[in-house]
């Protein structure tokens, strides 16, 4: 491991690129502590600073604190997540921007634009929904009479220009950065709220001999969580494939014998980035048309789902668990079948004279790789779904929250082997053995 991090730093490259990652994902902190304009900092730590709970401490979270102190960057990339979501299903419907998708890096270029734009209306939205929850924490002339018009563009522009901000340095990383960074924001956002996160779990644990075994059993548990995760974020089914021999002038090809991976978590921690950025839209769609605090009815029903916490009642702890298990699974399948196409998958094989033995090539293949990518998404999904929700079903019956879900550990180890791999194959690129063989 040593070895490895010796090379890492002794090729150029690859030393400037965590370097530039590491800058970065820096000013994403600083940001974080950076308190919107014209709001009471007082206030907000008397209010905000004890802590939040529910979905509140899991945006909180992924965040890394931001969200507490009401900083530019409150919102996260979750605007930008969302906006990915919406674009990617209008494909389905909208047939120029499916022949958009299809054509290439300039296709993507545009797409990539529309989700900007997107984006930023999204940021609105969702700011407006903050800014009514928090509109009291305004300071008084900003909050009455002339200045109020002063304080809700100071509120909105700077939480806009903040998520815009964010998008833009994801986009840095991914193109001169390691990984992906869209997920390498939440990550670092994640890591960040680490301390506190360990002096919860102590607090939950409790003191004394009893203590010290609740809190040993917590980390026995997490332990095994991160292996069982690690061990699903690595399994892959593999499909044999088979080369026919033929003959080119004097020369001879094929003849080789190969494999398709597909691996069991094939869209990675994105379905749940996706989920939890979806399920913070109702509350704020319910928060801008109405006061939250006199909901009756349907509605209150539909407000308390979506933001269960712990001090709501076990049934809404349920029915969110419920509706968040359905989004990831959905989710999963939508963005797995982005990124693997069958059809894609069975006519190249044809076309090189490849076959998975005892499947008959093009739409059997295509029929075949489907089936089984099916399954396996499937299997994924449920696992994803059952790590997110399985603290929230403890909450419902225990009465305790516990802030570090299962989401932050998948997003933590997932991003965390994500990066291991891209340094592998730089380093293994250039000769170098790195850490994982």
């Amino acid at each position: 491991m040593l070895e490895a991090i010796k090379n890492i730093f002794s090729v150029k490259d690859i030393r400037k690129k965590l370097i530039f990652t590491f800058l970065i994902l820096l000013l994403f902190r600083v940001g974080s502590f950076i308190t919107i304009p014209g709001l009471d900092k007082i206030t907000i730590n008397e209010q905000l600073g004890a802590g939040t709970s529910g979905f509140a401490s899991m945006i909180n979270l992924i965040s890394g604190g931001a969200f507490s102190r009401l900083s530019i960057f409150s919102m996260t990339i979750g605007p930008y997540i969302t906006a990915s979501i919406v674009l990617n299903l209008l494909q389905f419907v909208i047939p120029s921007l499916e022949r958009l998708a299809k054509e290439g890096e300039e296709g993507r270029k545009k797409l990539n634009k529309f989700t900007k734009y997107l984006t930023i209306a999204f940021a609105f939205i969702e700011g407006l929904g903050l800014y009514f929850t928090y509109k009291s924490y305004l300071l008084t002339k900003l909050s009455h009479g002339a200045g109020e018009v002063l304080g809700f563009l100071l509120f909105i522009t700077s939480l806009i220009a903040g998520t815009s901000l964010l998008t833009w340095l994801g986009d840095k990383i991914t193109e001169h950065g390691i990984g992906n960074g869209i997920s390498m924001i939440v990550f670092f956002g994640i890591v960040a709220q680490l301390p506190t996160t360990i002096s919860s779990f102590a607090n939950l644990a409790g003191s004394g001999f009893t203590g010290i075994l609740i809190f040993a059993a917590l980390m026995i548990g997490l332990v095994l969580l991160i292996a069982g995760v690690v061990f699903v974020q690595n399994a892959e089914r593999r499909i044999p494939v088979n080369y026919a021999k033929r003959v080119v002038g004097r020369k001879m090809y094929g003849g080789q014998s190969t494999h398709i991976p597909i691996k069991l978590a094939m869209a990675g921690v994105m379905p749940l980035i996706f989920a939890m950025s979806f399920m913070s839209f109702p509350s704020i769609i319910i928060g801008l048309v109405t006061d939250v605090n006199n909901l009756t009815g349907f509605w209150k029903v539909v407000y308390n789902l979506f933001t269960a916490s712990s001090g709501s009642a076990w049934y809404y702890l349920l029915g969110y668990a419920v509706i968040y298990m359905v989004l990831i699974i959905a989710f999963t399948f939508i963005y797995t079948m982005f990124i693997v196409n069958p059809v894609e998958i069975a006519n190249n094989l044809k076309k090189n004279g490849g076959f998975v033995p005892g499947i008959r090539a093009g739409k059997n293949t295509s029929e075949y790789i489907n089936s089984v990518l099916v399954r396996i998404t499937a299997a994924g999904s449920i696992f994803l779904a059952a790590i997110a929700i399985l603290p929230i079903i403890l909450q419902a019956f225990t009465n305790q929250s516990i802030s570090f879900s299962g989401n932050s550990i998948l997003i933590l180890v997932s991003v965390g082997l994500e990066i291991l791999r891209g340094l592998e194959t730089q380093m293994v690129s250039r000769n170098y053995s790195g850490f994982l063989g």
